[in-house]
C-alpha cells in the first residue's frame, strides 16, 4: 500500500498490482488482503513455481482459488519449462473455471486394468493432431467398454475402447465401430467435421509454437 499511495501522490492512476510469491497459501492470501483495499486490476502467479508437474500443480492451485473467488484480471503461468508449456497451463486453468476456452478439451482415462487399447499413445496422436484449433469441442478418448460409453456418448466426438477396436460416437449418436489402428485418424476426422476446420499442417503447428512462446502470459 506504501507503492500504491507513493504512485498515487505522483499522478498515477492507471495501475496494476502483481503480488506473486512461491508460496501458494501465501500468494493467495496476499491477493485477498489487497483486493478489499484497492480497486486496481491485479495480475495473478505463483512466481518461481518450479518445473513442469509441480509448477502446474502450485499455479493450478494459487491462481485457480483466486480466479474462483472473483479475484484477477490477467494472470502469468511460471514454469521452469518452454513458456509455450506456460500458455497451455493458463489456458487450462480458465478452461477448467469455465472462464475462456480455446481448443478442444479432451477427456481420456486415468491407468486401468480394464483398458485394451494402447490408450496412451492414442491421447498423444489426437492431442499432436489437433493442438493448432481453435474451436472447442470435447473429445472424449476412453480405454475400456465400463465408463468409456457413456463418456463418449456425452463428448462431442469419443470413442470407447474394448479389445483391439472401439465405438465411435458423434454428439451422443453411434457413428461405427473403429478398429484400434484407425482409432485416432477416425477421431480426427470427426473432429475436423464438426468443427469445419482442417487438421493443421506441420508447418503451422510450428508456426503457432513460435507464436505462443512469444506471449510470455495470457
Amino acid at each position: 500500500m506504501e507503492h500504491v499511495r507513493l504512485f498515487e501522490g505522483l499522478g498515477f492512476d492507471q495501475i496494476k498490482i502483481s503480488l506473486k510469491s512461491s508460496n501458494v497459501l501465501s500468494t493467495v492470501k496476499a491477493y485477498e488482503l489487497l483486493s478489499r483495499q484497492v480497486d486496481y486490476p491485479l495480475h495473478l502467479g505463483v512466481t518461481e513455481a518450479g518445473t513442469l508437474i509441480s509448477g502446474t500443480v502450485k499455479n493450478a492451485l494459487g491462481i485457480g482459488i483466486l480466479l474462483s473467488k472473483g479475484i484477477g484480471d490477467t494472470l502469468r503461468v511460471s514454469l521452469s519449462a518452454d513458456p509455450l508449456e506456460e500458455v497451455k497451463v493458463g489456458y487450462e486453468i480458465l478452461r477448467a473455471l469455465n472462464l475462456r476456452h480455446r481448443g478442444p478439451e479432451i477427456i481420456s482415462c486415468p491407468t486401468c486394468g480394464r483398458c485394451e487399447i494402447d490408450l496412451f499413445s492414442l491421447v498423444q496422436e489426437v492431442e499432436k493432431a489437433i493442438v493448432g484449433m481453435t474451436s472447442s469441442p470435447k473429445v472424449a478418448i476412453m480405454g475400456c467398454v465400463v465408463n468409456g460409453p457413456g463418456e463418449a456418448r456425452e463428448a462431442d466426438v469419443g470413442i470407447a475402447g474394448g479389445r483391439h477396436q472401439g465405438v465411435l460416437f458423434r454428439k451422443g449418436r453411434l457413428v461405427r465401430k473403429v478398429g484400434e489402428k484407425d482409432m485416432a485418424r477416425a477421431l480426427i476426422e470427426e473432429v475436423m467435421k464438426i468443427t469445419g476446420e482442417r487438421e493443421p499442417d506441420e508447418q503451422s503447428r510450428k508456426h503457432e509454437g513460435t507464436k505462443t512462446r512469444k506471449k510470455r502470459g495470457l
